[in-house]
């Protein structure tokens, strides 16, 4: 079982006299450096001039500067730009600032585990990875509490990684949740895996094989979005909020029992023998050479399966049916 670490076990003493440099005000960097900040912590925010992460980062009361300069005035640099530019942003602009004596800090581990950022051997390198987007991570802290967030260390040679993670998870308000310790290869091929095989891919790939099987069988596109997509929510927020068996004891016992027969047979071990060949191609780094190739090459597959599934009918149908729902935002 993992270890847990809560508000008891983190002192923000640890991070006094630092100057911690976030790079990128997206959502993580957005909502990090505003915690961190309310925390009493001395934080400067990098971000592209003129953009609109710029613009974001001084109606939140921040003086943005550039990534150049963030690296050079931070002791902790948080890497919060995308995966795919932080080997860049990395090489090109905060390598040269990386000292003995400092720390380079991320919230997700690919780039570090798949050897695209070699960082010197002379300073800390470490993870806190909140398990929540950034606005709800905002949000949480705002309410006095947090969101659980992930530590690990990949190089320690200050002996005192562990207490600066733990100091800037308390920052963000992760301790009073708990924070739970892990290494930057569990937490990357888990990510990955999670992403892939159940939370976005696997997910994806089933709505839109059920809504295809009810079309394709007559039945009104508008009926299948109903009951392979829309409906998706109720489960999910059920599943979320209670586990499995709390879900199950919210609906009815034909759903519950529909449930517990037919979705082991179409989820079998065929199913489980291609996860497993997922989080091989994860474990052996082929996924993330293909996903480096494929950002050298300027994404042409990545965009052309993107605009082909733009295009599937259920976006179509669901576009309007979502546009007669208006308690979903933005309407």
């Amino acid at each position: 079982m993992a270890k847990v670490y809560y508000e008891k076990d983190a002192d923000l003493k640890d991070l006094k006299g630092k100057t911690i440099a976030i790079i990128g005000f997206g959502s993580q960097g957005g909502a990090q450096s505003q915690c961190l900040k309310d925390s009493g912590l001395n934080v400067i925010v990098a971000e592209v001039e003129e953009s609109p992460n710029w613009e974001r980062a001084k109606k939140a009361g921040f003086k943005p500067v550039s990534a150049d300069e963030a690296a050079k005035e931070g002791d902790i640099i948080q890497m919060l730009v995308p995966d795919e530019l932080q080997a860049r942003v990395y090489r090109e602009i905060v390598a040269k600032h990386m000292k003995k004596g400092k720390t380079l800090m991320f919230s997700h581990g690919f780039n570090i585990h798949f050897h695209q950022i070699l960082p010197p051997h002379d300073v800390d390198v470490i993870m806190v990875a909140p398990k929540g987007p950034g606005p709800m991570v905002r949000q949480m802290y705002e309410k006095g509490a947090g969101v659980p967030a992930l530590i690990a260390i990949y190089q320690d040679p200050s002996k005192k990684a562990k207490k600066t993670a733990l100091a800037y998870a308390k920052g963000i308000g992760a301790t009073k949740a708990g924070v739970f310790e892990t290494s930057f290869r569990e937490e990357t091929e888990t990510d990955l895996f999670g992403e892939q095989a159940v939370l976005c891919g696997g997910c994806t790939a089933l709505v839109k094989a059920g809504f295809e099987t009810l079309v394709e069988a007559g039945y009104q596109p508008e009926m299948a979005y109903f009951e392979c997509m829309h409906e998706l929510k109720l489960i999910v927020d059920l599943m979320y909020e209670n586990g499995i068996a709390g879900m199950r004891a919210a609906i009815s016992n034909t759903a519950k029992y529909g449930d517990i027969t037919v979705g082991p047979y179409l989820i079998d071990g065929s199913v489980k023998q291609k996860m497993k060949y997922v989080l091989d191609r994860i474990q052996n780094g082929m996924f993330a050479k293909e996903w480096i190739t494929e950002n050298q090459a300027g994404r042409p597959v990545f965009l052309a399966l993107l605009k082909k599934d733009s295009q599937h009918m259920i976006e179509i149908v669901g576009e309007k049916l979502r546009s007669m729902m208006p308690w979903l935002g933005n309407r």
